[in-house]
């Protein structure tokens, strides 16, 4: 079967090539614009403050995206496109509006705002699901792709608050010190996870969108994501305006139940991706394109990380690798087929089936399992 063009591999080189490009076009862009926001030592500090919190962010997605971890490029694809690329075009599109629409503060945070910045954001599942589509097999890979553009977009925009709120030239108050660590404690220590929280329900969208069965469902949902990531970005900044007290209100009553549900869901949706792929491997299995026995130690992730210990203590590195990659592959298999039993293939389902089971095959002879008792959790 032909691969289509957007999973093929002119649709990698027109992702790899389009990302690049506006990534540097942004890069350099919002270097302009940091440079022209402050001194460089306010820059220095401001830039520290905000890189705080992107490593514990970043760590909560790669650890929900343990079953079938993204490929690395793409993951930091993610983070540089919300970094540079979403934050310089929603500067841009914000500043065109403000000249045609002469929006005042609660239309432009409220309503321009969220409009701009989510649709910036939202472009890079898009293009995603446009063009590496064989790359998002469901909603958990969707919500992981937004968090990393979310978290890139956060910190580069706390950057330019930071910097703004040392300089006063926030509008807030005179700056300094004081209005520097009143900011940080708002942006990075109460809420880093509001913009990978706002682009999830894109992400949410897009990863529906793959496995739906209509064409009207694959436009729509996406569309649907985007409303609800725009609808929850403008909610919290129209909370910004009102006050401390109207602040917190907004916080502890939607803000924090929204993340806690969508991390809920999330969870969710990895314990349903493990029942998904027992059950999808099973019948890979049943038509002997792998071993039965080897499923547990696929699906399971304290098998899998056992397994992985044990190749290591036979084989080293070598044979570690060796692991992690028929577990890889086998997973890999195990989304594929799932999505034919579902009869929604994508178009060069027999090709990438074929690469996975020789890639199975291949392996198999030089790995061992630690025994027939699966631990648990």
């Amino acid at each position: 079967m032909v691969a289509s063009r957007r999973q093929g591999p002119r649709g990698g080189v027109a992702f790899t090539v389009v990302v690049t490009v506006l990534t540097l076009v942004g890069a350099v862009a919002m270097a302009l614009v940091i440079a022209l926001s402050g001194a460089p030592s306010v820059l220095l500090l401001a830039t520290a403050l905000a890189a705080l919190p992107v490593g514990p962010v970043v760590g909560c997605y790669l650890w929900l995206d343990r079953y079938e971890p993204e490929p690395r490029i793409l993951l930091a694809a993610g983070l540089v496109w919300g970094a540079f690329v979403a934050t310089a075009a929603a500067l841009v599109l914000q500043g065109v509006g403000g000249l045609l629409g002469g929006f005042d503060d609660m239309q432009r945070l409220g309503v321009v705002a969220p409009v701009t910045e989510e649709a910036t954001k939202g472009l890079f599942l898009v293009l995603l699901l446009w063009w590496r589509r064989d790359e998002l097999d469901g909603v958990l890979d969707g919500i992981v792709y937004a968090g990393m553009v979310g978290v890139g977009f956060a910190f580069t925009e706390n950057i330019l608050y930071l910097a703004a709120a040392y300089n006063g030239s926030d509008g807030v108050g005179p700056g300094g010190t004081e209005a520097l660590t009143g900011t940080f404690v708002v942006r990075c220590l109460f809420s880093p996870f509001a913009h990978p929280l706002f682009t999830a329900f894109t992400g949410i969208g897009v990863g529906l969108a793959v496995a739906s069965r209509t064409s009207l469902a694959r436009w729509l949902l996406p569309l649907l994501g985007y409303a609800a990531a725009v609808l929850s970005h403008g909610t919290w900044n129209s909370a910004t305006l009102g006050g401390i007290d109207n602040f917190v209100a907004v916080y502890l009553t939607l803000m924090a139940p929204a993340l806690v549900a969508v991390a809920a869901f999330a969870l969710w949706r990895r314990r349903a991706e493990q029942r998904m792929l027992t059950a999808a491997l099973r019948d890979a299995a049943q038509r002997g394109l792998l071993p039965a026995t080897d499923i547990p130690w696929l699906v399971e992730l304290a098998a899998r990380r056992a397994a992985r210990e044990h190749a290591r203590r036979l084989g080293g590195g070598p044979g570690e690798r060796a692991m992690r990659d028929y577990q890889q592959a086998a997973v890999e298999l195990g989304f594929l087929h799932h999505r034919y039993l579902r009869g929604t293939p994508p178009p060069d389902f027999a090709a990438r089936g074929q690469q996975y089971v020789e890639r199975l095959t291949a392996v198999r002879p030089y790995i061992s399992f630690p025994g027939q008792v699966v631990p648990t959790r």
